[in-house]
């Protein structure tokens, strides 16, 4: 491990923080904007969100029971545990038609 810098050396002399860490930190700062936005951003495959260029509902509804029936539940697009009432005033509980 780095040597770190004594905590009079730190701001608000908290926690140790190692010396390659600052030294990190202050490489990444001196970096343009443009590399740290190209670097700050990781392009991650998406199942079934990704497999087309576009999809258009006719209502929010919809859009919502498509990402119900079709997607995993680990990316967040479903509903969150226990809300069985429905957004939509006069639509069913849970966004089921017919239900």
């Amino acid at each position: 491990m780095a040597d770190p810098l004594p905590v009079e050396a730190q701001p608000g002399g908290a926690a140790e923080i190692p010396r390659e860490w600052l030294e990190e930190f202050e490489a990444a700062a001196a970096r343009s904007l443009e590399t740290r936005f190209r670097y700050s951003f990781i392009r991650t495959y998406r199942p079934v969100l990704d497999d087309a260029p576009y999809r258009s509902f006719d209502t929010t509804a919809d859009y919502r029971r498509w990402c119900e029936e079709n997607l995993p539940d680990w990316l967040g697009y479903g509903r969150p545990a226990g809300t069985d009432v429905s957004p939509v005033p006069g639509a069913p509980p849970g966004g089921k038609e017919g239900a």
